[in-house]
């Protein structure tokens, strides 16, 4: 820490909740008007380190709070996109959601999430209005196998780390490296003491793709992704998520983690996470 930075003051995360993250009720001197302020627990920890929070709780709180923003019943979430700024230290969280592009059948919402001051991912949802669309609706993509006809499945084996800890999951198929076909459900709410949207559970474990179809060991490279991209083309059942993902790495650094997204009933959306991959 540089000699005139300020000294913070400690902060230990919680063990003995069952939840990711508990609102506080006051906020920070100057905080955007309707930003709210949440402690972290330990089942937000990542996995590179065990001093930051996990992209996935992280990008959950915000969906949660994107979802409480001017919410209207005749919106849905359609994508949102999470661009992270640097390292996510497992501390307190300010989020704060503002609309930037109001709209009667399109609106655009931008999430901030900063820790001490510093803003850290910066988060754009498009929600659409709800149509009629049943008679079009249909997707061309392979399903997943049924979570009940799945094998119980632990990314603990490789990764460590409380968010993961957290995760149930079953594999479809035996991994193989780059390509793997899992299932993963939390029994946790993102935040404690608060309703929390089927959209937002959902969600709140998909930044989970980049850990289960690696193609190499953590161990010996880091490849964090510095961002998330998710689309849906319908609103998910949270009772689990489904990932068939690829992983593609070139010979420059480069790298990407490529998923379609499941629940119970079939294709739901895709995911895409831009990594930085590096020898260690």
């Amino acid at each position: 820490m540089p000699a005139d930075a300020p000294e913070l003051p400690a902060f230990t995360p919680r063990e003995d909740v069952d939840t990711y993250f508990i609102p506080r009720l006051e906020t920070p001197e100057g905080a955007p008007e309707g930003a709210r302020l949440f402690d972290p627990t330990i089942h937000v920890q990542g996995a590179w380190n065990e001093g930051e929070q996990h992209l996935a709780a992280s990008a959950g709180l915000m969906v949660h709070c994107i979802e409480q923003h001017e919410p209207r019943d005749d919106m849905q979430l359609a994508k949102i996109t999470f661009d992270v700024l640097g390292f996510i230290p497992l501390r307190p969280t300010l989020v704060s959601v503002r609309t930037i592009r109001p709209g009667r059948t399109i609106e655009l919402v931008e999430a901030t999430f900063s820790v001490d001051g510093r803003t850290i991912i910066v988060g754009r949802a498009w929600r659409l209005s709800k149509q009629d669309s049943s008679p079009v609706a249909g997707a061309d993509v392979p399903t997943m196998p049924p979570l009940e006809e799945c094998t119980p499945y632990s990314m603990s084996s490789m990764w460590p780390g409380g968010f993961i800890h957290s995760l149930d999951g079953y594999e479809a198929e035996p991994y193989v490296p780059g390509r793997h076909r899992v299932w993963l459900r939390t029994q946790l709410p993102i935040v404690m003491g608060e309703q929390i949207t089927p959209t937002t559970h959902f969600l709140s474990v998909i930044d989970g793709a980049n850990g289960i179809a690696v193609r190499v060991d953590p161990r010996e490279w880091m490849y964090p992704n510095v961002d998330l991209t998710v689309h849906l083309f319908r609103q998910p059942d949270p009772t689990a998520t489904g990932f068939d993902t690829t992983v593609a790495m070139g010979e420059s650094g480069l790298g990407v983690t490529m998923t379609s997204l499941h629940d119970i009933h079939g294709p739901v959306g895709r995911i895409a996470q831009s990594l930085t991959v590096r020898k260690l």
